[in-house]
């Protein structure tokens, strides 16, 4: 149900965005806001067409007397993450979101909102079905699987563009222009161990970490975010005699971890040392963990165990945590501490009945900057014995700040807004790097309304950067 409180203007626009967080979207389940859009799309009698990896492009013809202008291209991602909190009960591939606002901001209760990238979409239809706007002719291309590694993206038919002028519309800061993005890469790391029952006498347990924030593996890298896998790697180094029976954490390659569970067994007493040991532990954290960390929480229960790996293999794979990069690694030169050139994410660890599997992710502007950290990691895998299958990577979107896109772009935001636009880059995987590569000729712009917690299930939408954001795309139209 819409909340009372739900923005109405610009009416198009919101009235879009709240159909799309009704409707289930999963990366690679689009299928039925695709089938919303096309819905659209032919009762407005607009073209729709596809490619064989799902993505849509329709095609708005322009208002009168802007034929001749430029076909302009819109671009958004239809799919969301799917990220809840552990008390929320909700099935993303059939639910729709609940939605609440508070203090200005636009909210789903206990998962993600979706606005990453469903406001851009939001724009993009209004567009196409507010006849008030005026604008050249439109492509209006919404990809999919964009959350899981830009598969929609990286598979797109250039033939079904003919554009020469991209707006990308998702990027999370209002009041900036972005120009260029990062490219990726990853990895999944595997290992079998035999596993053997565990020791008379011992005791078993579940450890248990949650209310970290999680969030963006790029545009949150650099906030000292806690991560779920190497908190839960320190609670137990050092734990003599220690088993580990399971590993459980993260969820995603592009999400900060935000909560794990860990289940082992202890020589007789050792259960009782790390219960105290762990609220000092706490305390050391929330020393330095940001205040969005502040809800963290440690819970050690006992559990029953059919098999544990060895004390010398639950050693090395503590040693693995412990060692594996995380982080911000490198800033750039000319603006220290405010953009990242290079980040890993420790995302994700599934160990079960012997079989242990890690997942990461790097980002980069200079791929040859990141050569050192790849060595890094594969040179841990062939120490510890891993198996290593290779991520599909992308490219970056190299930043072009004499492009005559941003120069007009820069010029028409400071006459709306009295302000000149922070010109950016951003440490993210958009789309526009590899279509950039399918079609060289593009000038690229990006920009978005504000979104906080991206990823997490505090995702957030501010809800007065929407007008003037809309207010502003559809100026820049106009001029194009």
């Amino acid at each position: 149900m819409k909340p009372a409180n739900y923005p109405t203007e610009p009416a198009h626009l919101w009235e879009h965005f709240y159909r799309i967080t009704q409707t289930p979207r999963p990366s690679g389940q689009e299928a039925a806001v695709r089938q919303y859009i096309v819905d659209l799309a032919r009762e407005g009698g607009h073209a729709c067409r596809t490619d064989a990896a799902g993505n849509l492009v329709v095609s708005v013809a322009a208002s009168a007397g802007m034929a001749r202008r430029p076909t302009v291209i819109v671009q958004n991602h239809l799919d969301m993450v799917t990220v809840k909190t552990g008390d929320k009960d909700h099935d993303f591939s059939r639910q729709p979101l609940s939605l609440k606002v508070t203090d200005g901001w636009l909210q789903a209760d206990r998962t993600t909102l979706g606005a990453d990238n469903g406001v851009g979409c939001a724009a993009a239809l209004a567009l196409m079905t507010d006849s008030g706007i005026d604008h050249p002719a439109l492509e209006l291309l919404f990809t999919v699987d964009e959350e899981t590694g830009l598969g929609g993206a990286l598979n797109l038919d250039p033939s079904l563009l003919s554009g020469s002028l991209m707006l990308n519309l998702d990027t999370e800061d209002w009041h900036e222009l972005y120009v260029g993005c990062t490219g990726a890469g990853g990895w999944r790391l595997r290992r079998s161990f035999d596993p053997v029952p565990p020791p008379a006498g011992s005791e078993q347990w579940q450890l248990s970490i949650s209310g970290l924030a999680g969030g963006h593996s790029g545009i949150q890298i650099h906030q000292q975010l806690g991560n779920a896998i190497k908190l839960l790697g320190q609670c137990l180094a050092g734990q003599e005699g220690v088993q580990l029976a399971g590993f459980e954490a993260g969820i995603a390659h592009n999400v900060i971890p935000r909560e794990g569970q860990i289940t082992f067994c202890l020589p007789g007493g050792g259960g009782a040392r790390l219960q105290e040991r762990l609220p000092q532990l706490q305390q050391q954290w929330l020393s330095w963990l940001p205040a969005a960390d502040s809800g963290l929480e440690l819970a050690l229960e006992p559990a029953v165990l059919e098999t544990v790996l060895s004390v010398a293999d639950s050693t090395a794979l503590l040693d693995l945590v412990a060692l594996f990069p995380h982080g911000a690694q490198a800033y750039n030169l000319l603006h220290p501490a405010e953009l990242v050139d290079l980040s890993i994410n420790f995302a994700r660890v599934s160990l079960a009945g012997g079989e242990l599997m890690l997942e990461s992710s790097f980002r980069y502007f200079n791929e040859t900057q990141s050569l050192p950290l790849q060595q890094q990691v594969l040179g841990l895998a062939r120490v510890f014995g891993l198996e290593v299958t290779s991520a599909v990577a992308y490219p970056g979107w190299q930043p072009d700040f004499d492009s005559p896109l941003l120069a007009r772009a820069s010029q028409l935001h400071e006459q709306l807004f009295g302000r000149r636009p922070a010109v950016k880059a951003i440490h993210a995987g958009l789309e526009c790097g590899i279509l950039k590569g399918k079609k060289p000729d593009m000038d690229i712009l990006s920009f978005g309304p504000t979104i906080r917690g991206a990823h997490s299930p505090t995702e957030r939408l501010q809800i007065d950067t929407v007008a003037p954001f809309w207010q502003f795309l559809t100026a820049l139209l106009l001029q194009l």
